[in-house]
């Protein structure tokens, strides 16, 4: 089907998964990130003690979505999707008006269950459930979102930032979610029906099988595959969490490092409606040791930028692998488990994900307090994706003459 002629035919269903993915940004570390400054010096907190409280927090979070994120297999997106965003917009007044330390977990526990967690994980299950052979596309519609919210919302905050205080823009933040909440539920008063998702729901994946999650997690590849799930998410996190400490080790201005944010998101846009395409033309077998490599180069260079002008075009590196992060590994789960229980699979994906996420923050930060600046750290995290897109061959490799048996 041509592109346009798709994109019309399933508007309505491409817009759920994209107003989700983009909702998802307000529990998203890039976001939660440009508060940092503020909420260190309000609470009185180290570079590594608000690692430590972020990654805590987070890591609690990615415990939940074991369970939580089972849910999509039980309810429709009708039911889940306005529940969740309104008890993410209820977690933005929440940091606008906590005055104590104590209660700072808390909050962003649910923040990063609610947002990170919950909201992107029904945006990927409904797009993996809903289409089958235009998957790929689907994704990478949705998680248009993730690259709108990436572009827009940190420069615009930061800049806000300078009119009003940072509590009042955690209200903004609210206000926008609950906006939403009508225009996500006049979409899915179409959502599509029970009987065309069972009948999706009969794809297989190695074997011709539909496995469980307890299958999964006793099967070789996902633990070839976990280094892979882990890397980007802890240290992308990491670079857009220590953003102000990067700024201020590079001796660039904070608003001058965000500026160039929105060119990570265009290639991530680019990354995403190619990496689609790949999918749905290639399969993921063939994309999935490889699409980290750009994301190894972009450390190895980024830690030697002295210069803003230099700095802009390294970060497209980072986004062709976050473009092709929100699409080929949900397309990978249902490719070579089935779709049955993509839900579950999915979730214990997006948990391992979380965690790495709460990694991340706790790692850098600890390392900047014992004096390693995060430029420092860059080399070895390049050589970190190097290892897990070996392994993630070597899985892949021995894993994908299943799925010749099965076809």
């Amino acid at each position: 089907m041509p592109f346009f002629t798709f994109l019309r035919a399933n508007a309505p269903f491409l817009f759920v998964g994209f107003l989700l993915s983009f909702l998802s940004s307000f529990g998203q570390t890039f976001f939660i990130s440009t508060f940092g400054g503020e909420i260190r010096a309000e609470f009185g907190l180290s570079h590594g003690q608000w690692g430590a409280v972020y990654g805590i927090a987070t890591t609690f979070s990615a415990a939940v979505m074991l369970w939580s994120g089972g849910l999509t297999d039980r309810f429709r997106v009708r039911a889940l999707g306005p529940m969740v965003l309104g008890g993410l917009a209820l977690t933005c007044v929440a940091m606008a008006l906590n005055p104590f330390v104590m209660l700072l977990p808390v909050a962003i526990f649910a923040l990063r269950l609610l947002g990170q967690g919950m909201t992107s994980h029904i945006a990927g299950v409904a797009m993996a459930r809903w289409f089958v052979a235009s998957r790929g596309r689907a994704l990478a519609i949705a998680a248009l979102g993730f690259s709108f919210g990436e572009a827009l919302l940190p420069v615009a905050f930061v800049a806000l930032k300078g009119v009003t205080g940072w509590r009042t823009l955690w209200l903004v933040a609210a206000a926008i979610l609950l906006v939403s909440l009508p225009v996500l539920a006049r979409l899915l008063r179409q959502e599509r029906t029970p009987q065309s998702m069972a009948a999706e729901a009969q794809i297989g994946g190695m074997h011709g099988r539909h496995w469980s999650r307890n299958e999964v997690l006793r099967h070789r590849l996902f633990w070839f595959l976990v280094p892979a799930l882990l890397g980007p998410s802890a240290f992308n996190t990491a670079f857009f969490f220590q953003q102000v400490h990067l700024a201020e080790v590079k001796g660039w201005a904070h608003v001058g490092l965000v500026a160039i944010f929105p060119a990570y998101s265009a290639a991530s846009v680019v990354a995403l409606l190619a990496s689609g395409w790949a999918v749905d033309r290639f399969g993921t077998a063939r994309l999935m040791p490889l699409f980290q490599l750009p994301l190894a180069l972009f450390y190895f260079l980024f830690a030697g930028v002295d210069s803003l002008a230099l700095a802009l075009p390294v970060m497209l590196l980072m986004g062709l692998t976050s473009g092709a992060q929100a699409t080929v590994p949900v397309a990978f789960w249902a490719e070579f488990y089935g779709t049955r229980h993509i839900g579950s699979i999915k979730a214990t994906a997006a948990a391992i994900m979380v965690l790495g996420s709460a990694i991340g923050p706790i790692l850098t930060g600890a390392l900047i307090d014992l004096g390693i600046s995060f430029p420092q750290q860059m080399v070895g995290i390049g050589l970190y994706f190097l290892l897990a897109c070996l392994l993630a061959g070597i899985g892949v490799g021995t894993a994908k003459r299943s799925l010749t048996v099965s076809a």
